[in-house]
């Protein structure tokens, strides 16, 4: 059971708190045996994938299980297949040592579809266990990995998404160091292939030729056409902001329709009549995400947006019936569920924002029946389900019941008013056992995107301190600033052309709320935050840095001008952030770059990265690094993750960023370091007893 957290507009509850300095200075990074641990959050599990069966009886689900630390191989976490019906019983069908992801039901729902790579496979490969058990069978192979797939309505054929094979010539002039990488021109794009699944059948799977590069694709339900999600390009910032939506006829691999949509493009779902879809876009070409929603002909034409004036975020839609569409929305920090009819009438929230937040809506096929992954401030993502009739989603998995053993500090929805008036909305992790009369350390945790949104759901990752940093006695608030979602595209746009302006102006607003209150003392306020959030780490740690006593901050922008020359989304950052080119105001750039700064910083600065980062070119942190380790005005420490991107996936570089992160929190929040502390990291690995274990071997029902 999860305790439920109090919503509140504000701190109203708060006495007006003394300025008593906090006594826990001596307090050990990892050693609380109530709160939660850097060690703690290395090992929760995650359900990942729902899918629920066509007739509504069972829910699929991935679960996303850690490596285990100085035991496993190093490597991203493991993706086990599990199945649970109605009354929360959970079998295991695919664990151990295996990646499983993009599941589905055989039409008939006989089996459970994925794609792995599994015994002799090169590449990933789409497989298939019956539900009532034993062994899964290779149902379509190809010669290069195999991405997005869907069935037809018969489970005779499979359509699919993979590259072509490298062509041999080529394969032997690399293998004759001939390995010349021509930039963003020697691209490899992905093609449309139908696949035969009856096993007498040897043909090889069918190429369509289609002019552009596919990302997902959706089979119509008389499986006599295709919905094809592709740009020009395979480029990334092609893939999220030129993308359109491509009618195919199955059977001759023409195309008969193109869906002129703009910007932004994510769920595309057929009709059950088959003469219309429905999607999830932008807006417009400026609207930061994909999150307003439309429905269009099959034959292409006009698209109509559908409830314009609902403000909040659609997140996930699916057909309940040929008139009806069910929706998840990001409603500021909460989620809401809800239906309306594809010409608008008839719109109703059915589950009010409020309880756990949910994502990963699946409906079974009469659309009566529900299912998906929530998460609560005490747990993490779990499977829920909700049948017709039900008041809400009700909890059927119990992963990490160790959880319940570790205390945990309240969360709760803040509001509060930005210098210009504007109301804020924030998630706060109040510190463990707090106290009245007393004054806190504060991290402020700031998301990145921008385009993105906190909620009130579990909030503690190895890159965000949440419980970790309680635990230890350090409040987090972690705000929705102007440019987040959830709260129309009019917010979402608010922090445009205003790189550190406005938008950034709300992370201090939300400080000085907090020390208002008594809850904070001013002298001893963190910040952190990746990506956008990372650029946020890096202005207050230069721009505001008699503001900041600790930053820790992680693939972060701090040059504008060299970031625009350097990321993988430069159409991104112009049509939904910057609005205008470098060339068009190269002072507005330089001004609202972290790095104009440099001189005046003295917050200490933690700046960690990966480095094969294709979003925020590494160059970005070298150059904060170097200038202020010129200066020499403050502690500041680089840390690289080779193999890492934009984000670590493995689970020792995970480990290793939470331990770092908090250790640096801790040393000038609490300790009142005047120095950074050692750059080497005691791991607590229990390597002894990982020694006598042996890896779990995959395990099929």
């Amino acid at each position: 059971m999860f305790r439920r957290v109090s919503i509140l507009s504000g701190l109203k509850s708060f006495a007006v708190l003394a300025l008593v300095a906090f006594p826990m200075l001596a307090m050990s990074l990892d050693a609380s045996a109530a709160g939660m641990t850097a060690k703690d959050v290395a090992r929760i599990e995650n359900v990942s994938e729902v899918a629920m069966s066509p007739d509504g009886q069972h829910i699929a689900y991935t679960l996303s299980v850690p490596r285990e630390l100085g035991s496993d191989d190093n490597g991203s976490a493991w993706s086990e297949l599990h199945v649970c019906d109605l009354s929360g019983k959970s079998r295991p069908f695919i664990t151990g040592e295996v990646s499983i992801h993009r599941i589905q039901w055989k039409p008939d729902g006989s089996a459970i579809s994925f794609v792995a790579k599994r015994g002799d496979d090169k590449h990933g490969a789409i497989y298939a266990i019956p539900i009532d058990g034993g062994e899964a069978k290779k149902i379509v192979g190809h010669e290069t990995g195999i991405g997005s797939y869907d069935w037809d309505h018969s489970g005779e054929h499979i359509a699919f998404i993979a590259t072509e094979k490298k062509d041999k010539d080529k394969k032997d002039l690399e293998e004759k160091g001939f390995n010349a990488e021509i930039y963003e021109e020697d691209l490899n794009f992905a093609h449309v292939w139908i696949a035969d699944t009856d096993p007498k059948t040897d043909d090889d799977p069918r190429k369509l030729e289609l002019d552009g590069s596919a990302t997902a694709l959706y089979f119509a339900p008389d499986g006599k056409s295709l919905a094809v999600v592709m740009a020009k390009t395979p480029l990334i910032d092609d893939e999220y902001m030129r993308s359109k939506i491509h009618i195919v006829d199955v059977e001759s691999g023409s195309e008969t329709a193109v869906v002129e949509n703009v910007g932004k493009l994510e769920a595309v779902r057929w009709c059950p009549d088959g003469q219309s879809l429905a999607f999830l876009a932008g807006e417009d070409l400026n609207d930061p995400s994909a999150g307003r929603l439309f429905t269009v002909s099959a034959s292409g034409g006009a698209f109509r947006q559908v409830a314009p004036d609902y403000l909040p975020n659609f997140a996930a839609i699916e057909w309940q019936n040929a008139n009806t569409i069910m929706f998840l929305a990001d409603d500021g920090c909460l989620t809401a569920f809800g239906r309306v009819n594809k010409d608008g009438s008839d719109f109703k929230i059915v589950v009010e924002p409020g309880g756990p937040v949910m994502g990963r809506l699946s409906l079974s096929k009469d659309g009566q029946s529900a299912a998906f992954a929530g998460s609560a401030p005490t747990f993490s993502t779990e499977v829920f389900v909700m049948k017709h009739g039900d008041a809400g989603p009700r909890r059927l998995t119990h992963h990490n019941e160790w959880l319940a053993d570790v205390e945990m500090s309240k969360e709760e929805i803040v509001r509060y008013k930005a210098r210009d008036g504007e109301t804020i909305e924030a998630i706060l992790i109040h510190p463990l056992n707090e106290k009245p009369g007393v004054r806190y350390p504060l991290i402020l945790d700031v998301h990145g995107g921008p385009e993105s949104q906190v909620q009130l759901g579990f909030s503690t990752r190895y890159a965000s301190p949440g419980q970790m940093a309680a635990s230890m006695g350090i409040a987090v608030l972690r705000p929705n600033y102007r440019g987040s979602t959830g709260r129309g595209v009019a917010f979402a746009k608010a922090h445009q052309s205003d790189y550190g302006g406005k938008e950034f102006n709300d992370l201090i607003d939300g400080v000085d709320y907090l020390i208002e209150q008594g809850l904070v003392d001013k002298d001893r306020v963190g910040i952190t935050g990746g990506s956008y959030g990372g650029f946020a780490t890096a202005w207050c740690s230069t721009k505001h840095t008699d503001r900041f006593a600790a930053g820790v901050m992680f693939v972060g922008i701090t040059d504008q001008i060299s970031k625009s020359g350097t990321t993988d989304i430069p159409e991104e950052m112009y049509q939904v952030h910057a609005r205008k080119r470098i060339w068009e105001d190269w002072q507005f750039f330089l001004e609202r770059s972290p790095i104009y700064y440099v001189e005046q910083a003295r917050t200490p600065l933690l700046i960690l990265h990966g480095k094969e980062d294709p979003r925020v070119h590494p160059s970005q942190s070298m150059e904060l690094y170097r200038n202020l380790k010129i200066l020499g005005n403050t502690p500041v420490r680089l840390v690289l993750y080779p193999g890492e991107g934009h984000g670590n996936r493995k689970a020792a570089s995970r480990y290793d960023y939470s331990l770092r992160m908090m250790r640096w929190m801790k040393a000038f929040l609490q300790d009142g370091a005047k120095e950074a502390p050692p750059f080497k990291i005691e791991y607590d690995l229990d390597d002894e007893d990982a020694d006598e274990e042996t890896p779990s071997p995959t395990k099929e029902t």
